[in-house]
């Protein structure tokens, strides 16, 4: 299944003690489900897991959390957009989740953002967004 995972998915994954984002990245590791990357996201997610105050409660080590996401990113599939739809999310700066998520063919989006991700006003009724536990129980 072809998936966006947003970045707070990916931190929620470091800092937390386990549970359903660890079990996103998890799956997408092992193949179950493949990620789709586009360049936003990447330096979305280059951006701000570089932030040495989000990094303190971080288990992991820089080198171990570099390491991590190497790994990741050689499963996920790169995904260019073409065509910007545009879907006027209340914070305009994630749009580019739904737009790579169309370009990409994602079934779904998992994030823990769906306030914001949910109130596009452009619909793409094929896609879900849904949070990392939501997406655990029902893929």
């Amino acid at each position: 299944m072809l998936i966006v995972v947003d970045t707070s998915v990916f931190v929620s994954a470091l800092l937390g003690p386990g549970g359903a984002s660890r079990e996103v990245l998890r799956r997408c590791l092992s193949g179950r489900h493949v990620p789709l990357m586009g360049a936003a996201l990447f330096h979305e997610m280059q951006a701000v897991l570089s932030r040495p105050e989000l990094m303190r409660n971080c288990a992991l080590a820089a080198s171990e959390r570099t390491e991590l996401i190497d790994a990741y990113l050689r499963v996920c599939r790169w995904t260019r957009i073409y065509y910007t739809w545009r879907p006027n999310l209340p914070d305009e700066s994630d749009n580019h989740l739904i737009e790579l998520a169309v370009a990409g063919g994602a079934e779904a989006l998992v994030t823990k953002n769906l306030r914001d991700l949910r109130g596009t006003e452009l619909k793409f009724p094929e896609l879900r967004i849904v949070a990392p536990e939501r997406f655990i129980k029902e893929m």
